[in-house]
């Protein structure tokens, strides 16, 4: 049984999860590393940047994360 058109247009749009775990070098801890690849055309983008100046724009850097 085969994938209607509408799933397979969904599975298309979906991002790309990528999962690693490993074991640091020194043995110590495990690392789990979870990459997440999203692909969107760039008239998508520009569309949201066009909007930019409307909508309020949140900065959060390292340095507010960790405080």
């Amino acid at each position: 049984m085969g994938l209607t058109n509408k799933k397979e247009e969904q599975l298309r749009k979906m991002p790309y999860l990528e999962a690693k775990m490993f074991r640091s070098k020194d043995g110590r801890f495990v690392v789990h590393r979870t990459v997440i690849t999203d692909i969107k055309p760039v008239a998508y983008y520009e569309k949201v940047l066009s909007n930019e100046e409307t909508s309020e724009t949140i900065d959060l850097s390292q340095e507010e994360l960790v405080a």
